[in-house]
């Protein structure tokens, strides 16, 4: 693996309106930041179902290309293994950003390999890049409370007294991926899981 190989940060959410304010969602909305500290601007891609923006970390830092899958969260591996084909970026290289039930809302995890927790854009992403070596970053958004199905949970929107925190665990969350791509997984966990 070369270090100048880039780097393919993929969001993971749903697409449409609809979801767009959903827990399930805010792999999007750490994408759409990023992509906004980049000056890079959304598009979709020739070779892949998903909007693509590509920009540099830092003056001359490495290259980041950052992906939105538009298929649904299930099969949001296909796109995936296509950009990372296409970019040329080893698995090494990938970083999925997920919501995560086992973190409690506001926190952030950064973690390689292991497994995907029920979780089913990881499961497609593991299917189709055929490896669970890449990075995540893991956005707590807790347990749902009392007895709610995890699957209705995760599709609802974030409520009030979260959404007033949700600018906060994004940009803390976009802090986490620019800290695994620069200075490594564990680096990033020692910075950010203490807090």
């Amino acid at each position: 693996m070369t270090d100048d190989a880039p780097w393919l940060v993929v969001g993971l959410g749903n697409p449409g309106r609809e979801y767009a304010g959903n827990r399930h969602n805010v792999g999007f909305m750490v994408a759409d930041l990023l992509g906004s500290r980049l000056g890079g601007k959304f598009g979709r891609h020739k070779r892949a179902v998903a909007e693509v923006a590509e920009g540099r970390l830092g003056f001359g830092g490495p290259k980041l290309i950052l992906a939105k899958p538009l298929t649904f969260m299930n099969l949001a591996g296909a796109p995936v293994a296509a950009l990372s084909q296409f970019f040329k970026v080893p698995v090494e290289h990938v970083i999925a950003v997920h919501d995560e039930l086992d973190v409690p809302y506001g926190q952030v995890r950064a973690k390689r390999g292991g497994g995907e927790g029920g979780h089913n854009g990881l499961r497609s992403m593991s299917r189709s890049l055929g490896s669970k070596e890449y990075a995540r970053v893991r956005v707590g958004i807790g347990r749902p409370p009392g007895r709610q199905d995890p699957a209705d949970y995760v599709l609802s929107d974030f409520s009030g007294v979260e959404r007033k925190e949700l600018d906060f665990l994004v940009d803390r969350s976009a802090d986490v991926v620019e800290a695994v791509v620069l200075e490594g997984v564990e680096w990033a966990q020692n910075k950010y899981h203490g807090s």
